[in-house]
């Protein structure tokens, strides 16, 4: 395998939207998490589903690297081990079986990245739910954490989509 920039800009990418998740979620914990909403930015998650679908030769290791950041997240912010580590790779799996049936471009991609949104935030519900770290219940879940979530996230996604593409194109 020849040695590719996007090998070098993955990794750090994956970890500066890693700690923009925390970040901005801490500086716009006001607007993010007004009772009863709870709006939760997934940037690890946007800068993952890019990787899989924006590398045409699969040569990242895309699913080790959401494994690990997914670990870092769960014990740096969430406390729960194995939820983002379990749920990451999951969504990486997902959609590494799906790409080569897509025509990738901009409402596809959006598309992938609402179902990627809504199968992590459900699979952390349920996982707290078992856990017994929550106890709402699952329309609450979807009123007032799903949708405002989706909503950040969807608003975030078509922000810096064109940026992200133009990123990962370039240094391939």
């Amino acid at each position: 395998m020849s040695f590719s920039r996007l090998r070098v800009i993955f990794p750090i990418g994956l970890f500066v939207a890693l700690f923009l998740d925390g970040s901005l979620s801490n500086v716009f914990a006001g607007h993010l998490f007004s009772y009863p909403y709870a709006s939760v930015l997934h940037l690890t998650l946007l800068w993952l589903v890019f990787a899989v679908f924006l590398d045409d030769h699969d040569a990242l290791p895309v699913g080790i690297w959401a494994t690990f950041v997914g670990l870092v997240f769960d014990w740096y912010y969430t406390g729960v081990f194995g939820v983002y580590m379990v749920g990451l790779p999951l969504i990486v799996y997902l959609c590494r079986q799906i790409k080569p049936w897509l025509d990738l471009n901009f409402l596809t991609l959006l598309m992938i990245y609402i179902i990627n949104l809504t199968i992590l935030e459900a699979f952390t519900y349920i996982w707290y739910t078992m856990g017994h770290v929550i106890s709402s219940s699952l329309a609450d879940f979807a009123v007032y954490t799903l949708g405002p979530t989706i909503a950040v996230n969807l608003a975030i996604f078509v922000i810096l989509y064109y940026p992200m593409r133009r990123l990962y194109l370039s240094v391939i």
